[in-house]
């Protein structure tokens, strides 16, 4: 049971203490005994106890609006929460995607740096390569120059 209902179902049995309706104690045992709601049971008190006396019942209908009211202030303030709660979660989601995204942009960067520089190297070698053809030219051009002569001159002298 809750504690409102609790609290509920007692201040309407001091009021059928206060009224002399003690006879209705009994039927309430039954109702309880038989595992009626107690929203139904409180009801059916409330209405017995209506016809005999109305300043009571006011100021019970009036302590049920205000735990009413606080019940469900603080449901609105549980939701208020949750809500908090969730949008604190979606912003630290996003706030994880943004990093993952600026982590990727990043690692292309990189390999976009590493790809220049691997074209870079390769240009060098390239480069390199080209230098020593031409050296490895210029090195062997006496050597065939001096081939060459040599050739003309055993061909027509000889």
């Amino acid at each position: 049971m809750l504690p409102l209902q609790l609290l509920l179902l007692l201040l309407l049995l001091l009021v059928l203490l206060q009224q002399q309706l003690l006879l209705l104690l009994p039927l309430l045992l039954l109702l309880l005994l038989l595992l009626l709601p107690l929203q139904l049971l409180l009801l059916l008190l409330l209405l017995v106890v209506l016809l005999q006396l109305q300043i009571l019942l006011l100021l019970l209908l009036l302590l049920l609006l205000l735990l009413l009211l606080l019940l469900l202030l603080l449901l609105l303030l549980l939701l208020l929460l949750l809500l908090l709660l969730l949008l604190l979660l979606l912003l630290l989601l996003l706030l994880l995607l943004l990093l993952l995204l600026l982590l990727l942009l990043l690692l292309l960067l990189l390999l976009l740096l590493l790809l220049l520089l691997l074209l870079l190297l390769l240009l060098l070698l390239l480069l390199l390569l080209l230098l020593l053809l031409l050296l490895l030219l210029l090195l062997l051009r006496p050597y065939y120059y001096v081939y060459y002569y040599y050739y003309v001159y055993y061909y027509y002298y000889y």
